[in-house]
């Protein structure tokens, strides 16, 4: 499912998924297209602009948002020319997973861009380095981040983005084990849940980073049988 209002952008888009074996089952223009059309299709994953008709301003992420409310886990990938960290947050505040917050400017490489789609679809995050900074600056002023090491922050962040323990290894030039350490770390320090799915421990953690709640954060479950509507990005 697809919401941008820019014609060639909106084809653009469509024609990438297709040839990759995707299924687009709408592309629509404007926010309240999108609700009907994901009420009618359910489909695996959306993705959607910020910035649609009529205002111009936030009214992709609004839907978005209300999308979540209206059915719980709705994976939702967001594209935008710049950063909301308050929309971003309440987002990612239900901790049910299947959120992605990409900046248009930085999608560099077409894989990228699939993986990350294939990546929210399936339930996990894909957030924009510079949407994860803004987060952890608003949660880092006070509470449980203040007892995290540089190393923890940095551990945290790429967390965040989505990406795997393997994946924050090699970025970082460390030993699997140390990252394991670290995030193992992570979670006690901010009264996390252990057991849970890396995508899930995410979650938790920016929704608490967000509220800034002096309690732990319990993932919600998904709906019943949605992860297995990842098998296809529509």
């Amino acid at each position: 499912m697809l919401a941008e209002d820019l014609v060639l952008l909106r084809e653009g888009i469509t024609r990438i998924l297709e040839a990759e074996g995707h299924e687009v089952v709408a592309a629509v223009a404007d926010a309240d297209s999108l609700i009907e059309a994901v009420a009618e299709h359910r489909p695996d994953v959306t993705i959607a602009d910020v910035r649609l008709p009529p205002g111009f301003s936030d009214e992709g992420l609004r839907a978005a948002i209300r999308l979540r409310g209206q059915h719980p886990g709705e994976p939702v990938l967001i594209l935008s020319q710049y950063v909301e960290a308050g929309y971003a947050a309440e987002l990612l505040s239900d901790g049910a997973g299947g959120v992605g917050y990409l900046l248009k400017d930085r999608i560099g490489e077409l894989d990228d861009f699939l993986d990350a789609l294939q990546r929210v679809a399936a339930g996990g995050t894909a957030m924009d380095p510079e949407v994860v900074a803004q987060l952890l600056n608003r949660g880092r002023r006070s509470g449980p981040l203040t007892a995290l090491t540089a190393r923890e922050h940095e551990v945290l962040g790429l967390m965040a983005q989505g990406l795997s323990n393997q994946a924050i290894a090699d970025r970082l030039v460390l030993a699997l084990v140390s990252v394991e350490k670290h995030i193992g770390s992570i979670l006690a320090k901010l009264e996390l849940p252990h057991g849970q799915a890396v995508h899930r421990r995410v979650l938790a953690v920016l929704a608490y980073l967000d509220r800034a709640a002096d309690r732990p954060v319990t993932p919600v479950p998904r709906a019943p049988g949605a992860a297995g509507r990842a098998g296809r990005a529509r």
